[in-house]
C-alpha cells in the first residue's frame, strides 16, 4: 500500500525561506552586536582627590619671654679706641651679679659696656652686612693687581685716581692695582685725624699708609620727603657721589691749584654756601655740598671715595645737613651737624669712633637716619632676657627639703654637710641623722654633689708679644712715627685644689678687660667659654686660649691713643649655671 503523506494545513508555500531569513537576521544583530562591544571604547570615570582626614595635633603653649629694658641716657662721650675685637663664642655677654666681690671692679668699670655680641668692628665699617650699609673695597696703588710692589709717587697717584673720577667712576680705572679680597660694611664716614697707616689694616692688609684708596657703594634714602647736603672734610681724599653726580669734594684743599682737591676731584665742582671751608673738622676745614631732594622712600645710587697719598695723618668726617632744622652752634659758631647714618651707632661703633674726634666739632648722634624705615627712638637701650625657670635651689630648699632614700619612706630634714660619705641631716624635731649618701635616691646624690662643688685654684692667661715694625713708615713722610703694635693672647686655666670627685660638667668662662691708655674707660677686649668634666684624665685641670687681639697705640696732637690690658675676671658655673667661684 503506498505511503503518503498528509499535508498540514497550517503550513504554506514560502515557510522554509522565512526560518533561514529570520535565523540571517537574528545572526546579523548578534555581529553588529559584537562590533560595537569590540569598538566602542569605555569612558572610565574621572577620579576625584578625597583628602585625607584632618589630624586634630595637640598645641603647643608657648611662653611669651619676659624682657627687663634698662633705659639708658645719651652715651657719654669717650676717647677709647677698637682696632679688633675677638669674637665671642657665646651669644649673650652677661656679667653675672656676685656677692662678695665688693666695689673694687663693679665701681671701676661704671662706663663698661657689656655687648651682646662682639664682632671686628673699626672706623672704616665692620666685618658683616646690616643690609643698608655702604660695601668698602679698598685699592693698593703701590702695588699691582698680583700684590707685587710697583713705583708711584703721589702725583702719578693723584693723577691716576683724578682719571677714575673724570670718567664716571667705573672701576675698570682700578683694575691693574690690588684689590684687598675683605670687604668692610660701612653705616658712616666718621674718622677724625689718626694714623693712615690704620686704614690698610682696617682690612687686613699689612702694608704702608701711603697711596691707597676704599671705594664705597650704597642706597641713599630716606622714608621721608627731605633736603639734605653733605659737609666733610677729607685728608686727603673724601668725594661723594649722588646719582652719578659729585655733590662734594672734600678733599685736601689747601695749596690752591696744586691741591688735591683739583688734582682729584676736578675744577668743575665749587660749593656755593657761604659757610664753605670756614668751620673746622678734625685738621682742617669742612667743604659744604650740593642741596639734594630725597624723595620718600626712593632710593638713589651712592658712592664715597676716601683715601691717603703721602702717608702720615688721614681724616675723612662726613656730616648732613637737613634744610630748615636749627641745629646748636659750635665753640667756632658753627652749625654742630650730626654723622651722616644709615643705622643707630652701636656702642662698638661708637667706641671706634670717638677717640679721633675733637669735642665739640660735630655730633656722633642725634641725626636723621637714612634708610627706607622708620622705627621708635630706642637708641642706647639695652635689653636682657631673664629665663622664666631657672634651675636652682632656693634658700627654703636648701634649709629644708624632702630626701628619698632607696629603702624607707620620703621624709623632710634640713642639709648640714656630707663627712666620710656620709650626708648630715637634721630633722624638724632636732634630730641628726647620719646616712650614707649611696642609700640616697639619684636626686637626692644629684643635689648632694651639686652643693658640694670642689675648689679651684683659678690662673688667667696672658700672652703679649710685641711687633716692631708692623707699620712702614711712608717714603714721603719720613719724620712720621708709626704706631706701636702688641699681639695679645688671653686665656683660663683652672686645676682643682681640693680633694673628692666631682663628676658634673663645669663651664669657665673669662673676661679680658681693657683699658685706655690715656682717659678712665674700659673695654672687653676678649671673652671666651668652654666646659670640662674634673676627671683623673685630665689632671681634674683645664685650660684654653682665645685667638690673637691686636692691640694699637699712638700718638697725635700731643695725646695718646688706643687701649692696654688692665684686668680679667674668670668665672666657673656648674650644670645649672650656678656660679660656684670666680675670680
Amino acid at each position: 500500500m503506498k505511503n503518503k503523506r498528509k499535508k498540514n494545513p497550517k503550513l504554506t508555500k514560502g515557510a522554509p525561506s522565512a526560518v533561514v531569513l529570520s535565523i540571517v537576521i537574528h545572526v546579523g544583530l548578534f555581529l553588529l552586536a559584537g562590533m560595537l562591544v569590540v569598538f566602542t571604547v569605555t569612558q572610565q570615570e574621572e577620579q576625584k582627590f578625597e583628602p585625607p582626614t584632618v589630624v586634630e595635633r595637640p598645641k603647643m603653649k608657648l611662653r611669651k619671654p619676659k624682657v627687663k629694658v634698662k633705659k639708658t641716657s645719651k652715651p657719654k662721650p669717650t676717647t677709647r679706641i677698637v682696632t679688633k675685637m675677638n669674637k665671642a663664642s657665646m651669644p649673650e655677654i652677661q656679667l653675672p651679679e656676685m656677692s662678695g666681690m665688693g666695689e673694687s671692679l663693679g665701681s671701676a668699670i661704671g662706663g663698661f659696656d657689656m655687648m651682646p655680641e662682639l664682632d671686628e668692628m673699626t672706623v672704616f665699617g665692620g666685618g658683616n652686612s646690616i643690609g643698608n650699609d655702604f660695601v668698602g673695597t679698598f685699592y693698593d696703588f703701590k702695588r699691582s693687581r698680583s700684590g707685587s710692589f710697583i713705583s708711584i709717587d703721589r702725583t702719578g697717584f693723584a693723577d691716576k685716581l683724578g682719571a677714575f673720577v673724570k670718567k664716571g667712576w667705573k672701576v675698570s680705572e682700578l683694575a691693574r692695582y690690588y684689590r684687598s679680597p675683605k670687604k668692610l660694611y660701612a653705616t658712616c664716614f666718621m674718622v677724625g685725624p689718626m694714623p693712615s697707616a690704620l686704614g690698610p689694616r682696617a682690612f687686613g692688609e699689612d702694608t704702608g699708609g701711603w697711596t691707597w684708596v676704599v671705594h664705597y657703594t650704597g642706597k641713599l634714602v630716606y622714608p621721608e620727603d627731605i633736603r639734605i647736603r653733605f659737609w666733610g672734610y677729607g685728608d686727603d681724599i673724601l668725594l661723594v657721589r649722588v646719582n652719578g653726580k659729585l655733590v662734594l669734594n672734600a678733599n685736601w684743599h689747601k695749596g690752591g691749584a696744586t691741591s688735591y682737591i683739583s688734582l682729584i676731584g676736578g675744577s668743575s665742582w665749587r660749593s656755593t654756601s657761604s659757610q664753605d671751608a670756614r668751620f673746622f673738622y678734625g685738621n682742617g676745614t669742612a667743604r659744604v655740598g650740593d642741596w639734594i631732594d630725597l624723595k620718600a622712600g626712593v632710593p638713589l645710587d651712592m658712592e664715597v671715595l676716601l683715601g691717603e697719598i703721602p702717608g702720615g695723618t688721614f681724616s675723612s668726617m662726613l656730616t648732613v645737613q637737613v634744610d630748615g632744622v636749627e641745629y646748636p652752634r659750635t665753640k667756632q659758631s658753627g652749625p654742630l651737624l650730626p654723622m651722616f647714618t644709615t643705622a643707630e651707632p652701636s656702642h662698638e661703633l661708637l667706641d671706634a669712633l670717638y677717640p679721633t674726634i675733637f669735642p665739640g666739632e660735630v655730633s656722633l648722634t642725634n641725626g636723621p637716619i637714612f634708610r627706607d624705615y622708620m622705627v621708635p627712638v630706642t637708641t642706647n637701650q639695652v635689653a636682657e632676657e631673664v629665663d622664666e625657670d631657672p634651675v636652682k635651689f632656693t634658700e627654703e630648699e636648701i634649709k629644708i627639703r624632702t630626701w628619698t632614700p632607696s629603702t624607707g619612706k620620703p621624709f623632710e630634714a634640713e642639709y648640714v654637710v656630707v663627712i666620710a660619705g656620709k650626708v648630715v641631716l637634721k630633722t624638724a624635731e632636732g634630730k641628726t641623722l647620719r646616712i650614707p649618701v649611696a642609700q640616697f635616691s639619684e636626686e637626692d646624690r644629684t643635689y648632694v654633689e651639686l652643693i658640694n662643688p670642689p675648689k679651684f685654684n683659678l690662673d688667667f692667661i696672658k700672652l703679649s708679644k710685641n711687633k716692631p715694625g708692623r707699620y712702614e713708615i711712608s717714603p714721603f713722610m719720613a719724620s712720621s712715627a708709626s704706631p706701636r703694635v702688641n699681639d695679645f693672647t688671653f686665656g683660663a686655666k683652672v686645676k682643682q685644689r681640693s680633694a673628692g670627685e666631682y663628676n658634673r660638667k663645669l663651664t669657665v668662662e673669662y673676661f679680658a678687660i681693657g683699658k685706655e691708655v690715656e682717659g678712665a674707660r674700659y673695654i672687653l677686649l676678649d671673652r671666651q667659654s668652654s666646659s670640662f668634666v674634673p676627671q683623673k684624665e685630665n689632671d681634674r685641670s683645664h685650660s684654653f686660649q682665645g685667638e690673637v687681639i691686636e692691640m694699637i697705640e699712638y700718638a697725635y696732637a700731643g695725646r695718646f691713643y688706643g687701649t692696654r690690658s688692665d684686668g680679667n675676671l674668670i668665672i666657673i658655673t656648674d650644670e645649672r649655671g650656678q656660679i660656684i667661684q670666680y675670680k
